[in-house]
């Protein structure tokens, strides 16, 4: 036994070693291996990287795999010496069966760019199986009086393996009675058949047992046996006879149950019982046969019982055996062979060699999604298939060789509009008529950062009030990212940018995840009155996207500011001394009260009221110019030393106000510094009219003016909806522009001759990008207000010309002040 093992395992080495060296070749561009069947695990089939000319790099760069067209993967490849190796046991008689050729197609698929290579693998078959009989014993009943030359069919022997390992001879042990001889039928088959040579004598022997031995070719020789019980029966010596030893009889494999098939017909030359038949399967029909053909054991017909089916048998081959009823029972045969003919009643499979992995939406046309192979069970033109895509989607079918297709990319992709397609594949035979199949393969798309974040707004106005608490939101801001998970998640930012040349990110801050922006301290509208914030969102791509929005902030005013009072000049203190002679009249000018307030708008319109008096009936406050006359003419009992309180309120909520204290000293023998043109008009000369004509071109010019903004002031109070104590223009200045240091108002009074201009200065509180114009509906019919001049010099240019046009004593005190300071 040990010597018998040893020299198998040499016989086994040597075969592989035989089929192993460089069995392949390459024809019409394909690879073929030849290797035996039942290698190991890990065998080597072929250096496929030399044979296909390609590097181990290109293994791993161009993602190489092998795909088989058989239910299983039976060759992996290893990347590391680009062999191909044997990846599960071979068994060939499961593939290929009797079949001379068994031959095991591949796919070789490598990607950029996408080449597809053909490798057949041919599975020799190795002597790895004994020949054997459908049964160990078979007996026979032979009467004593049947002549020499009578042959006996006996069972034939099956032996798995082909070609030179399969079956190849019969020996049947010496008797001097029987010989054997083989009969060879259609397709090469080998039926053994009993031969008698000599008369049987039943009195000399009644029993002849025989050994039948089968033989295969290959190496060693592998053999099974039969042994033959053979009974030597007396009288009944015609048997019966068929009309034809062979019946052919052709099916379609549609045909129902209870189709007759073919009658055979035998008769026996004996009378009586003898001659008398019946019908039946010979002894060793196999189930095959049986489960779909019956026979009449009387008559001879053979029906069909089951369902024929081209796919699984093309074709039968049926014993018929008739005995007579003699003793002992005489036996005839024939055979009957039965195509079947192929209907198209197979629908066309469709096979996904690979599986398709998900796809980035930028994958380039061409791109390899999935491996397809299509399949008919029928044969002929039934069995040609034709495999189509819907049409719209970005996908196209590559055919390779055979029925073997590539799915691959032919457009753009956005998983934006599409996250998945189903792919519905059509299947169609060239049957008469076709028959179809459809097979659904889902691809998904995988996301790439193509979409940058896109804000609700392109601009934000916020509106906020001045002297708000720090922290406070000033407002949100929102984008949306049409990506996916991470390159869909946006954070906000605020962009570098300068506000009065301080860093913006010390006026504000950003949530970076919501967007909400707050205030880092309280604002002053009476420094910062609008500014901008460039906010960011960024989402978390790879690279990141962003995209930007502008928030305008708006500081809205507050009345946080008292009046100033400008004259009397604080340099003098809250008590001021004025000078007035005893000879004055009544609604002689002694001083005028100026005061400005840094707020805008209705907070900052001034009102004068005289508050306490040392004598109340002697003097009077103008409400809006803050003008101090004399209600009536002074006498001698009036006291020389007056004293006068004045409130200086505002217009805002809550009112805020500022007290100033006159004293009024009352003197003999003063002279008046300012004429008194009311009460004393001089003639008119040929320059006092002149400078009427110049004054009154002015006020022309002025009134056009002032009719132009008040316009454009209303059309942009209707577009704003927006209703305040006065009607205000802001211009942003895109170029820096700065406020001049002053707020400066010139006032001419024009009740009457001209008795004075005035120009007032204020504190330098307005730092704002924009100017702002206002009328005041308080103003007194004969004053004409000019608020806020867009520049010093501009306001130099207005002085100089009303300084060419009116005399020096036209001037107040105050405004030759300013005047030389300009």
């Amino acid at each position: 036994m040990t010597k018998r093992v040893g020299y198998r395992a040499w016989r086994w080495l040597a075969l592989w070693w035989h089929h192993f060296f460089l069995l392949w070749s390459t024809v019409d561009g394909q690879t073929r291996y030849t290797i035996p069947e039942e290698l190991k695990q890990g065998s080597v089939v072929g250096n496929l990287a030399k044979d296909l000319g390609l590097g181990l790099s290109e293994f791993f760069d161009r993602k190489l795999r092998v795909a088989s067209e058989a239910g299983k993967q039976y060759f992996n490849v290893d990347a590391g010496k680009g062999e191909l190796v044997v990846n599960e046991r071979i068994d060939r008689e499961t593939l290929c069966g009797q079949s001379a050729s068994c031959v095991l197609p591949l796919q070789v698929v490598i990607e950029n760019p996408l080449q597809l290579y053909r490798v057949e693998v041919e599975i020799q078959d190795i002597n790895d199986n004994s020949p054997s009989f459908p049964s160990k014993q078979h007996p026979l009943e032979i009467a004593e009086s049947t002549a020499a030359g009578v042959r006996f069919p006996l069972e034939s022997a099956q032996d798995p393996d082909v070609g030179s390992n399969s079956l190849k001879s019969y020996i049947l042990s010496k008797d001097e009675c029987f010989t054997l001889k083989v009969k060879e039928l259609s397709g090469g088959r080998k039926v053994p058949e009993l031969v008698l040579t000599k008369g049987l004598d039943r009195e000399k022997k009644t029993v002849h047992r025989l050994l039948l031995t089968v033989l295969d070719g290959g190496n060693p020789v592998r053999s099974g046996t039969s042994q033959i019980t053979i009974t030597v029966l007396d009288v009944n010596d015609n048997v019966p006879v068929f009309e034809n030893p062979v019946y052919k009889v052709s099916v379609s494999e549609k045909s129902a149950e209870g189709t007759f098939i073919v009658n055979p017909r035998a008769t026996d030359a004996d009378d009586g019982q003898n001659g008398q038949i019946e019908y039946s399967f010979g002894v060793h029909t196999p189930d095959s046969v049986l489960s779909v053909f019956e026979i009449d054991f009387l008559t001879g017909k053979i029906i069909l019982k089951g369902q024929l089916d081209f796919e699984s048998a093309a074709n039968y081959e049926i014993d018929i055996s008739a005995k007579d009823k003699g003793s002992p029972r005489m036996e005839g045969h024939c055979s009957v062979q039965v195509d079947v003919a192929d209907v198209n009643d197979n629908s066309p499979e469709i096979i996904l060699t690979s599986k398709p992995s998900p796809l980035r939406e930028d994958a380039p046309s061409g791109t390899v999604v999935a491996l397809i192979s299509a399949r008919d069970l029928d044969s002929g033109n039934n069995g040609k298939v034709k495999l189509k895509l819907p049409i719209g989607y970005p996908f196209s079918l590559k055919p390779s060789f055979s029925d073997n297709y590539a799915l691959v990319t032919s457009g753009v992709l956005d998983r934006e509009s599409s996250s998945e397609y189903n792919i519905e594949i059509t299947a169609t035979d060239s049957g008469s008529p076709p028959l179809t199949t459809k097979k659904t393969i889902p691809v998904s798309i995988i996301d790439v950062n193509d979409n940058p974040p896109k804000f609700s707004q392109s601009s934000y106005n916020v509106y906020l009030k001045e002297n708000g608490p720090p922290g406070s939101m000033l407002s949100s801001v929102s984008a949306s990212d049409l990506d996916f998970r991470d390159n869909a998640k946006i954070s906000y930012s605020i962009l570098e940018s300068k506000v009065q040349d301080v860093s913006v990110s010390s006026y504000v801050y950003i949530n970076s995840d919501n967007g909400s922006i707050y205030s880092m301290h309280s604002f002053d509208y009476e420094k910062v009155k609008v500014f901008q914030i460039l906010v960011q969102a960024k989402d978390h791509g790879s690279p990141s996207l962003s995209s930007n929005a502008t928030v305008h902030v708006f500081i809205l005013d507050q009345n946080d500011n008292a009046p100033a009072v400008i004259y009397p000049s604080a340099a003098l203190g809250s008590l001021s001394h004025q000078k007035m002679p005893r000879s004055a009249k009544a609604g002689h000018l002694v001083t005028k009260v100026t005061a400005v307030d840094a707020d805008s708008g209705h907070n900052a319109w001034i009102s004068y009221k005289l508050v306490e008096a040392t004598d109340t009936s002697l003097f009077s406050v103008n409400l809006y110019t803050g003008e101090v006359r004399t209600k009536r003419a002074v006498s001698e009992q009036d006291d020389s030393s007056q004293r006068l309180l004045i409130e200086i309120q505002d217009d805002g909520e809550p009112v805020q106000s500022a007290t100033v204290t006159l004293t009024i000293l009352v003197e003999d023998g003063l002279h008046e510094p300012i004429l008194d043109l009311r009460q004393k008009a001089p003639e008119p000369s040929k320059k006092s009219g002149r400078i009427t004509l110049y004054l009154i071109l002015s006020l022309a010019s002025v009134s056009v003016l002032s009719l132009v903004t008040f316009v454009i002031l209303v059309v942009k109070c209707v577009r704003n909806s927006r209703s305040s104590g006065s009607c205000c223009m802001r211009r942003d200045d895109l170029d820096g522009y700065k406020n001049p240091n002053r707020n400066l108002q010139i006032q001419l009074n024009t009740d009457g001759p001209i008795k004075y201009v005035e120009v007032l200065g204020g504190d330098m509180l307005s730092q704002s990008q924009s100017f702002r114009s206002c009328l005041s509906p308080m103003s007194e019919f004969s004053d004409f207000t000019f608020v806020k001049p867009s520049s010093t010099t501009d306001f130099k240019e207005m002085i100089n010309v009303l300084d060419a046009s009116l005399p020096d004593s036209a001037w107040t005190f105050e405004s030759q002040q300013v005047r030389s300071e300009l």
